[in-house]
């Protein structure tokens, strides 16, 4: 058997790891504008546009889309919903759930003025996609420069 030398610098590294996690699950855990407050899981989700709307996606499985709520506005887009979850049954003992269950909120801000009004939801493989028209202002303009 070796032996080996102490060194304190080693426990302070492990002791800085450990405030680290602790910090990121604090921080990730919850909402920035309601630090105090737990906040109901997100499901993960892409925003982007294309010449002529803003699209925005959003990953969630087994979750009916009867409970899924979709505002749009000039500038701002919310989904509300709920994931229910499966009831215990007797006879199973979990060892690991960690499924996501309950309630669920994202607001995202849009990248350019929309037509709130003409937006479109769909629901296919538990993805969701709403496509918002960009304004009128908003498309980009192409003018033809005349050479002379």
């Amino acid at each position: 058997m070796s032996i080996r030398r102490w060194d304190p610098f080693d426990e302070l590294a492990s002791l800085r790891e450990s405030m680290e996690r602790l910090f990121d699950d604090f921080f990730t855990t919850r909402r920035p504008a309601r630090a105090l407050a737990p906040t109901v899981w997100e499901p993960a989700i892409e925003l982007y546009e294309t010449d002529t709307d803003v699209v925005f996606r959003a990953e969630m499985p087994g979750i009916d889309p009867k409970h899924v709520d979709v505002t749009v506005s000039e500038d701002t887009l919310i989904i509300k919903g709920e994931s229910k979850a499966e009831q215990e049954q007797k006879g199973r003992s979990y060892y690991r759930r960690e499924m996501r269950y309950g309630m669920f909120e994202r607001s995202v801000s849009l990248p350019t003025s929309v037509q709130s009004d003409q937006a479109k939801a769909s629901f296919k493989n538990g993805v969701l996609e709403v496509r918002v028209p960009k304004a009128e202002r908003a498309r980009a303009k192409t003018v033809k420069v005349e050479v002379e």
